[in-house]
């Protein structure tokens, strides 16, 4: 009987979950300690090695509140997809740092390759960069070459007409907020601070070896990952950036009605790392049938048994099976 009193005392002592406790301090969160304790050989492990899954944070109370729509996210899902990288996740949380420390980590942990999206401004509530250099215990530390890019490449709004970068002020500090980035020391900075695009002074900071900070404005962000791109070719499957197939099918079966056939058809090709993806298009008289994976040869093979199996036709965009119809509507 003792011996049970004294386990439960032990379980009842242990902290409760991060779910239990809204308000708990990061102190007092054991269940995710254990990512930061990384070394730094694991750290330079995540910068280096092969890259197969991704993660997506998108950082913004705007975004949550409906003011922004994100489209970042649809961005590196098909970056992802032509990189034949598997995207296995994308979060939108706020601008709350204890959320932005708890995704990072455990991200950081599950997936080769993550970025996050937004919260990098000059502004009191852009605190992504802080946010995550305390996720990792890392200092945020101005970052020279990133002012002096600053300075070079940006100009002052036309309402800061007596702005001057030599002249302390409140504009300059809230400025120079965007070049305070996430450093570890031990490890070269080069690595960690990425500018991959000349015409840009706005760098990618790596975090933990995997985790790249990228701002939330779309243009600047398709721009800085367009230009990442050849930095992570040599680690892909396929170097080429060709890992991924999609064979697209046209029918003008529903989805009821070719739902058997599409699932005996989705466990012949598990075994080969193929998803049968079936999308219904409201409004219009045809519906959608996907092919993806890696194997083109095999899913090639599979081409005339499909379009047999749902009455349709492949196609390289879902539209065009609808514009052959309304042509034979019309004559």
């Amino acid at each position: 009987m003792f011996a049970r009193i004294g386990q439960l005392a032990r379980h009842l002592s242990r902290p409760f979950p991060h779910y239990a406790h809204p308000s708990a301090t990061l102190a007092t969160r054991p269940a995710i300690t254990g990512t930061i304790m990384s070394s730094a050989a694991a750290t330079e492990d995540r910068g280096t090695r092969m890259i197969h899954t991704a993660g997506c944070i998108i950082i913004g109370d705007e975004v949550l509140g409906g003011k922004t729509v994100d489209t970042n996210s649809a961005h590196f899902a098909k970056y992802c997809f032509l990189l034949g990288m598997q995207l296995k996740r994308v979060e939108v949380i706020g601008d709350d740092e204890a959320e932005i420390v708890e995704a990072t980590r455990r991200m950081s942990e599950n997936y080769d390759f993550v970025v996050t999206s937004g919260g990098i401004g000059p502004t009191h509530d852009d605190i992504t960069y802080e946010s995550i250099a305390k996720a990792f215990r890392l200092p945020l530390k101005l970052h020279d070459e990133t002012v002096k890019r600053m300075k070079a490449l940006s100009k002052p709004h036309p309402s800061q007409k007596n702005f001057s970068w030599d002249v302390p002020s409140p504009a300059l500090d809230a400025k120079l907020r965007m070049a305070r980035l996430p450093i570890d020391e031990s490890r070269d900075i080069e690595s960690q601070v990425l500018f991959v695009d000349e015409s840009l002074w706005v760098p990618i900071s790596v975090v933990n070896g995997n985790v790249h900070i990228l701002p939330g404005v779309p243009r600047l962000f398709t721009q800085l990952l367009d230009g990442l791109k050849p930095l992570l070719l040599p680690r892909l499957e396929n170097p080429e950036g060709e890992g991924v197939y999609r064979i697209l099918f046209s029918t003008p079966m529903a989805e009821s009605e070719v739902a058997g056939y599409l699932t005996m058809l989705a466990a012949e090709v598990e075994p080969k790392g193929v998803k049968v993806g079936s999308y219904p298009r409201w409004g219009k008289k045809r519906n959608s049938v996907t092919l993806v994976g890696k194997e083109k040869e095999y899913m090639e093979s599979l081409v005339p048994q499909i379009e047999k199996g749902v009455d349709g036709i492949r196609v390289e965009r879902e539209e065009d099976a609808d514009e052959s119809e309304d042509e034979e509507e019309g004559s």
